[in-house]
């Protein structure tokens, strides 16, 4: 059997930077373990795979280790390639999920998420959280994912955490978040346990940190950077419930795999 496979460079307009993704159309769904093994084989932060549905196309993502409920580039991505490389020509996408209904929507030159709003609440805190990024915060919060507040943008990206203690902290994942130097706020995000150390640019995770920098900074609509070697950059909107983060993509590689 032969399967599509785009790679697609998300959150940027250049290749080599932003997320890489692995985008696989599918006619119908193959079994889980096969899906799994060739998100392993990709070895890409997510894989994902759709199939039409009527007006909409059912998603998944999944890490090289496990299935997860939500993410951003690779919904991105996924867009992308249905309209640069499958022919739709609608404005607006939609996309069944583990997370509900999500939506992707042409906006001039950005594709627009739009995703639920994950507010960060305070926790209790892991006690291997700190010690594993190895620099004091101001704050931790937790929503899915710990979010962990610095002080400075360089704070944040000069952070080399233990990987091996944070994988053993007791939520999915961690972002670290600064004030932003030519934005309004920077992040990282690390997800060792997960099959990802460091994910390069992380829409989901933006769907806590922009309710987060929408409050403190008191304004709805916010640029952000994810400062990881690869850099990206994403357009951001608290609408209550529901957020919107856009950007930029551009492929990088059109093929097909052989199962």
């Amino acid at each position: 059997m032969k399967i599509p496979i785009y790679q697609v460079d998300a959150f940027s307009d250049r290749p080599f930077r932003g997320n890489p993704a692995a985008i696989c159309p599918l006619e119908s769904w193959l079994p889980d373990e096969t899906l799994q093994a060739i998100a392993a084989e990709n070895n890409l932060s997510e894989t994902a795979y759709f199939v039409a549905d009527g007006d909409a196309f059912q998603l998944r993502w999944f890490t090289p280790a496990v299935e997860v409920d939500l993410c951003g580039h690779a919904t991105l991505a996924s867009a992308h390639v249905l309209w640069m490389h499958l022919g739709q020509s609608s404005d607006k996408l939609n996309f069944d999920t583990k997370s509900g209904r999500l939506s992707v929507t042409r906006e001039g030159p950005l594709m627009a998420l739009d995703f639920p709003s994950r507010p960060p609440e305070p926790c209790e805190v892991d006690e291997n959280l700190v010690p594993a990024l190895g620099l004091q915060p101001l704050q931790v919060l937790g929503a899915r994912d710990y979010l962990v507040v610095y002080a400075t943008e360089d704070e944040v990206r000069g952070l080399r955490p233990e990987m091996s203690r944070l994988a053993q902290i007791d939520r999915f994942a961690t972002i670290v978040t600064a004030p932003g130097e030519d934005c309004d706020f920077v992040s990282r995000f690390f997800a060792p346990a997960k099959g990802v150390p460091e994910d390069p640019v992380t829409g989901s995770a933006h769907t806590t940190l922009i309710p987060y920098w929408s409050r403190r900074l008191k304004k709805a609509k916010l640029h952000a950077r994810q400062i990881s070697a690869r850099g990206g950059e994403l357009f951001c909107e608290d609408r209550g419930e529901r957020v919107s983060i856009a950007g930029k993509a551009v492929t990088f590689l059109v093929g097909a795999i052989e199962v």
